[in-house]
C-alpha cells in the first residue's frame, strides 16, 4: 500500500497548530488552578477581616485596661502584698504616662508614628534599609506601634501569613477608631516588660520600685528596651542587653530631636541600679483579707449570708451558691486592681508568728515540708474589733496555702463554755455566787481525772474548768437558749444537730474557728457589744473611688453586768492557783483566759484577753490525733503568754469595763 507523504509546510503548520491547543489547554487549566487559588484565598481573607471586624466592634476602652493588679496595705498604709490573676499590670492614662516614655517608644519602634495611618510603607522600607546596612542585624521593627498593639492584645505571636493579614485587618480597624494618643496608651499599658509585668508602671514597680513618673530619662529608656524582647532584655538576668538598648534608643531619640546632646551624654552615663519591689509578703495576711474582701464585694452585691439551716440539702445547696459567688468576687479582685486597706499591724503580725514558731519548736516533725504538728492564732483589737494579726500555721520552708486560722474548724472543748453556757446563763440570773452541786451525773461528762467537788460557786467551778457544773447549767438553760447566744456572733457551723447537751464541753458537729473564737471573747471586753470580724477598712477601685468603708457596725449579744462578770470571772483562771491558766499570767496587765482541751488532747485552745486585745490560740494535728502533754495551759497558752506580755509592753494597765 502506499503512503501518501504531506508537504514539509503542510505538516509544520500542522505540529505548531497541536502545540499550540495544548499550550492553550495548560493556560487555561493554569487559570482555573490560580482562579481557585484566588478565590481559595480571597474566602480566607474575607473570614478574617469578618473575624477582625467582630473582635474591634466588640470592645471599649476598657478592653485594653486587661487585668489590674491589687494591692493590700497594712495598718500603716504601707503596701504589704500584690494580688493579680495572670499578669500583674497597673494601668496609666495618657495624661500620666511620662512624654519621654511616649517619645521614647515612638523613636525606637515607629518614629513616624504620627504622620502615617495604621501601616507604613516608608517603615518597612526603612527596615530592609537598615538590615543590609548593617550586614544583616535588625536593629528596628517593621510593624507599627498600631501593628504591635493588634499583635499584643488581640493576636498571637506566630509567624503566618493568616496572622500577619488579621493584625493588619485590626490595625486599620484601631485606627480608625481610636485616637493616635489613645492607641499609644493602650500599647504602653499592654506590651511585656518581662517578670510578669505588663505595662510601664508595673515595670518601673517591678524593677525600680517606684512609679514611672518618678524616674528619669535613662531609666525610662531602660524599661523602653525591654518589651522587644523581654527575655533577651530581661532587666534581671541579662542586664548589659537591656543597657545596649537602651544606649540605642537614647541614640535614636537624639537623632530625632527628642532630646539634646547633654540630655543624651547625661542619660547614657547614667548607673542603673535595679531596686526591685519587696513586699513583706505574707500567705496568712493574703488569704485572709483576700477572704475578707471577697465577702465584703458579695454583700455589695447582695448576696445574703445565712449560718442557720434547715436540712443538709439547705447547707448543701447555700454552700454551691456561696462558693459560686465567692469564687467570681476572688478573681474580681484579683484582676481588677483595686486597692484594700487593712488592718494588719505587720510589726504584731511578725510578733505573733514568732511566737507560735518558738512555742512548737519541740515538736519538729514535718511532711513534705510542712510541719505535722500545727497552730494558729488570731489578734484583735478590743476597741475597733478589727483583726491585727493573724496566724494561719507554723512558718514553713515550702509555702502552707492552708490558714487554719479561719480556714479549720475544730472542736473548741472547754473553751466554749463562757459563750454557750455561762454568760447566758447570767442572762437567765445565775451569777458568779450561784451554788451548784459537783457530781457525776448518769449520761453526763467526767470531770477531768474524775475528781468532783460536791457544792462549789460557778466563780470557782468556771476557773477550774469542771465539766459536770457546766452541763448542768446548760441543762438548766437549754441548748437552744445557749446556743443563740454564739449563733448570734456569726459562728457558721452551728447545726441542727448541735443543740445537745454535749455542747456544753463544744461538742459540735463541724467545730469553730479561732476567728469565731477570737471575735466571741472580744465581744465580753465591750461589755456585748460583737463587732463582726475583719480586717478590711476601705476598698478602693480602680478608678479611685472608694465603694467601701467600714463603720465598725456594733450589735448588742450580752448585757453590760453579765459580759463584765464574766471577765471577772476568768480573771481567776490566770491569777488563781486552781486556775488552769495560772502558769501564763501577764505581769503588770490584767486579763482574763479560758482554757480547752478536747478529749483525747486533740486540740488544745487558749482564748484570752485584756482591756486592749483579744488573742486565741490553737494548736494541733491537721488530721486529729492523740499530743502528749497539750492542754490549754501548755503549748498554747505559752505562745500566748509570749505574744501578749510583749505586745502590751509599754501600755499602762487597764481594767475591763465596769457596768
Amino acid at each position: 500500500m502506499e503512503v501518501t507523504q504531506l508537504p514539509k509546510k503542510q505538516k509544520s503548520k500542522k505540529i505548531h497548530k497541536v502545540k499550540k491547543h495544548i499550550l492553550l489547554k495548560v493556560f487555561f487549566v493554569f487559570l482555573i488552578v490560580i482562579l481557585l487559588f484566588c478565590i481559595k484565598y480571597l474566602s480566607i481573607a474575607v473570614s478574617l477581616y469578618n473575624d477582625a471586624s467582630a473582635k474591634i466592634n466588640s470592645i471599649s476602652y476598657n478592653t485594653f485596661h486587661g487585668n489590674q493588679t491589687t494591692y493590700l496595705y497594712d495598718s500603716k498604709n504601707t503596701v504589704i502584698n500584690r494580688l493579680y490573676g495572670s499578669k500583674n499590670s497597673l494601668y496609666l492614662t495618657s495624661f500620666y504616662i511620662p512624654q519621654a516614655a511616649k517619645n521614647a517608644f515612638i523613636s525606637i519602634e515607629d518614629k513616624d508614628y504620627f504622620n502615617h495611618g495604621a501601616l507604613s510603607i516608608k517603615a518597612n522600607l526603612r527596615v530592609l534599609y537598615s538590615i543590609i546596612k548593617n550586614k544583616g542585624k535588625i536593629t528596628q521593627g517593621g510593624s507599627t506601634i498600631t501593628q504591635q498593639l493588634a499583635r499584643t492584645v488581640f493576636l498571637n505571636f506566630d509567624k503566618t501569613y493568616k496572622r500577619k493579614l488579621e493584625e493588619i485587618i485590626i490595625a486599620i480597624k484601631l485606627d480608625q477608631k481610636y485616637t493616635k494618643q489613645q492607641i499609644l496608651e493602650f500599647y504602653i499599658n499592654n506590651i511585656n516588660f518581662a517578670n510578669n509585668a505588663y505595662g510601664i508602671e508595673a515595670a518601673s514597680r517591678r524593677y525600680f520600685n517606684k512609679s514611672c513618673n518618678e524616674l528619669n530619662l535613662s531609666q525610662i529608656c531602660f524599661l523602653a528596651a525591654i518589651p522587644n524582647n523581654p527575655t533577651y532584655y530581661n532587666p534581671i538576668r541579662n542586664i548589659n542587653n537591656t543597657l545596649k538598648r537602651r544606649d540605642l534608643i537614647l541614640l535614636s531619640m537624639r537623632q530625632n530631636d527628642y532630646i539634646t546632646d547633654y540630655q543624651y551624654t547625661t542619660a547614657v552615663n547614667y548607673k542603673i541600679v535595679l531596686n526591685p519591689e519587696k513586699y513583706d509578703g505574707n500567705v496568712w495576711v493574703e488569704s485572709y483579707a483576700l477572704n475578707c474582701a471577697a465577702r465584703v464585694l458579695m454583700k455589695l452585691n447582695g448576696f445574703q449570708f445565712r449560718n442557720t439551716f434547715d436540712t443538709q440539702q439547705d447547707i448543701a445547696s447555700y454552700d454551691k451558691n456561696y462558693s459560686n459567688v465567692y469564687n467570681e468576687c476572688i478573681n474580681d479582685i484579683r484582676t481588677n486592681g483595686y486597692k484594700i486597706y487593712t488592718s494588719i499591724d505587720m510589726d504584731k503580725q511578725k510578733l505573733l508568728q514568732d511566737s507560735l514558731d518558738t512555742g512548737l519548736l519541740d515538736f519538729t516533725e514535718q511532711n513534705k515540708g510542712i510541719y505535722s504538728l500545727q497552730g494558729s492564732s488570731v489578734s484583735i483589737d478590743n476597741k475597733t474589733g478589727y483583726v491585727i494579726a493573724i496566724v494561719g500555721g507554723r512558718t514553713s520552708p515550702e509555702k502552707d496555702y492552708l490558714n487554719r486560722a479561719f480556714q479549720c474548724f475544730r472542736q473548741p472543748g472547754s473553751s466554749f463554755k463562757p459563750l454557750a453556757v455561762y454568760t447566758p446563763a447570767f442572762e437567765k440570773g445565775y451569777d458568779d455566787t450561784s451554788i451548784i452541786n459537783d457530781h457525776y451525773t448518769n449520761g453526763g461528762p467526767h470531770n477531768d481525772g474524775d475528781v468532783y467537788m460536791g457544792d462549789i460557786s460557778i466563780r470557782t467551778a468556771v476557773q477550774m474548768s469542771l465539766n459536770s457544773v457546766a452541763y448542768q447549767v446548760f441543762n438548766d438553760i437549754t441548748p437552744t437558749y445557749g446556743l443563740s447566744f454564739v449563733r448570734d456572733m456569726n459562728f457558721n457551723k452551728i447545726v441542727k444537730k448541735d443543740y445537745t447537751l454535749s455542747a456544753a464541753l463544744g461538742g459540735l458537729t463541724y467545730g469553730v474557728t479561732p476567728i469565731e473564737m477570737a471575735s466571741a471573747y472580744s465581744t465580753l471586753t465591750r461589755g456585748g457589744e460583737f463587732i463582726a470580724p475583719t480586717c478590711i477598712r476601705s476598698i478602693v477601685n480602680s478608678q479611685g473611688q472608694t465603694i467601701y468603708e467600714n463603720n465598725l457596725g456594733k450589735r448588742r449579744i450580752f448585757t453590760y453586768n453579765a459580759s463584765y462578770l464574766m471577765s471577772d470571772i476568768l480573771k481567776g483562771t490566770l491569777e488563781n492557783t486552781w486556775g488552769t491558766a495560772y502558769n501564763v499570767k501577764l505581769d503588770g496587765i490584767t486579763s482574763a483566759a479560758k482554757t480547752g482541751t478536747t478529749s483525747n488532747q486533740k486540740d488544745g485552745w487558749l482564748c484570752g484577753y485584756s482591756a486592749y486585745y483579744t488573742t486565741v490560740v490553737w494548736v494541733g494535728y491537721d488530721i486529729p490525733r492523740y499530743v502528749d502533754n497539750l492542754y490549754g495551759g501548755t503549748y498554747p497558752g505559752q505562745i500566748w503568754h509570749n505574744y501578749m506580755q510583749q505586745v502590751h509592753s509599754g501600755l499602762q494597765d487597764k481594767d475591763f469595763y465596769t457596768p
